[in-house]
């Protein structure tokens, strides 16, 4: 999760939602997210929350063993809080899940089904650096009920990973993809990472080609972004490698969507292509507004349009647990318009589209001018972006919005 916290009103200690919130939630399924703050290095270009060994030391509370615990811990709140409640979607995110022990990552997963009713089908993802699973690791996971895996690749070129301080050689990807089919899982998706400094469009089309020889399932496509704080941002600043150019990142993109829609990969949202039917559906619970409660020190939650966020660092999530109370940092309380806002900057990342019933009068009369320019296509009654306009997502949102 960013490292970044927002600002809000003090949570409850013993995590209870208001009124209206749980009656809004009614008997609908929720999603888990589970967030492994670990990490065997930090990358240059990341302000996720994650700490290495080193930044957390051997203080109490800081452990494996003490977040595994806090971790059942918030998942008996979430339980009590929740009442009796099927699970749709688990997505396990970092960090690097992997950095546990395979029969610690299928024990938190064994947790979820002691407290709550894993549905039929649900999907069961976790994040994976390439170099930290053998075949005996995958092979444990799909026995202990994960049906989707998600490789952190992020690029084929050595001299790219190297600028992303990437630990994994680019022919480790081929090889844990291979364990991965073998091991029975059924979606495996891979990430990657567009206008590193240093990268060139051949860099790019090399990465996409050694992806795509993976024949995966799912492949998540993210401009670089450069994060304040971080070593990379440091790096930039000092002059000694050259910031990302929109106008490249822009061309990464249309080769991205070129070659991975070529091979059968689909568009479904803003950075996201996969095979039919092997669309992400945790993510897509995120951009569809539906209720989930993340557990982990600094994992976000949204329950009936109150959306809430953990305390960031493992030792004061730990203690909190350790003392009975809610680890949530803060919360805030979502207006109707916040809420419709948020549906518009979401769903219209979707190319399911963006229903034009959410848009106010005056912002469906905007609607005809974005078709006009390229940037939106209408299907019936919702509003796709084009390609134009995936390009230009935020100025479409920005002119579209009262």
């Amino acid at each position: 999760m960013p490292s970044a916290l927002p600002t809000g009103d003090p949570a409850p200690a013993d995590g209870s939602l208001p009124p209206p919130a749980m009656a809004e939630l009614g008997d609908r399924p929720i999603s888990l997210y589970l967030h492994v703050p670990f990490c065997a290095t930090r990358c240059g270009y990341c302000d996720f929350n994650t700490y290495t060994s080193a930044e957390l030391g051997s203080a109490p509370g800081a452990s494996r063993t003490a977040y595994l615990a806090a971790a059942r811990a918030e998942l008996d709140l979430a339980a009590h809080v929740l009442g009796p409640r099927t699970v749709d979607t688990v997505f396990v995110g970092g960090g690097t899940p992997t950095l546990l022990a395979a029969d610690e990552l299928v024990g938190l997963l064994n947790n979820v089904r002691d407290r709550f009713t894993l549905a039929p089908g649900a999907e069961v993802t976790t994040e994976c650096n390439p170099e930290s699973v053998d075949e005996a690791y995958l092979n444990a996971l799909v026995a202990g009920g994960f049906t989707r895996i998600s490789f952190g690749m992020q690029s084929a070129r050595p001299h790219v990973l190297k600028v992303l301080e990437r630990r994994h050689t680019p022919g480790r990807v081929a090889d844990v993809v291979g364990w991965a089919r073998a091991a029975g899982f059924g979606s495996v998706s891979l990430d990657l990472i567009y206008g590193t400094p240093g990268e060139s469009v051949d860099d790019w089309r090399a990465s996409l080609a050694a992806a795509l020889a993976c024949r995966p399932d799912h492949i998540s496509a993210y401009a670089l972004i450069i994060e304040a704080g971080t070593r990379l941002a440091a790096q930039i600043k000092r002059g000694e490698v050259p910031p990302p150019v929109d106008d490249d990142q822009a061309d990464f993109y249309e080769v991205a969507d070129r070659e991975l829609t070529a091979t059968g990969l689909d568009w479904y949202e803003l950075s996201n292509w996969s095979r039919p039917g092997h669309e992400c559906r945790h993510n897509l619970a995120y951009w569809r507004g539906d209720p989930w409660w993340g557990v982990g020190p600094g994992a976000h939650s949204h329950v009936g349009g109150v959306r809430w966020w953990n305390v960031k660092h493992p030792r004061s999530y730990t203690d909190a647990l350790r003392h009975g109370r809610s680890p949530a940092a803060a919360r805030e309380v979502l207006s109707g318009d916040s809420r419709r806002v948020e549906r518009v900057l979401l769903e219209s990342r979707l190319s399911s589209g963006l229903p034009l019933s959410v848009l106010t009068p005056s912002e469906q009369a905007r609607v005809r001018d974005l078709v006009a320019r390229g940037w939106v296509a209408l299907n019936e009654d919702a509003l796709t972006l084009t390609l134009q306009g995936r390009l230009l997502a935020d100025a479409v949102v920005r002119d579209l919005l009262d």
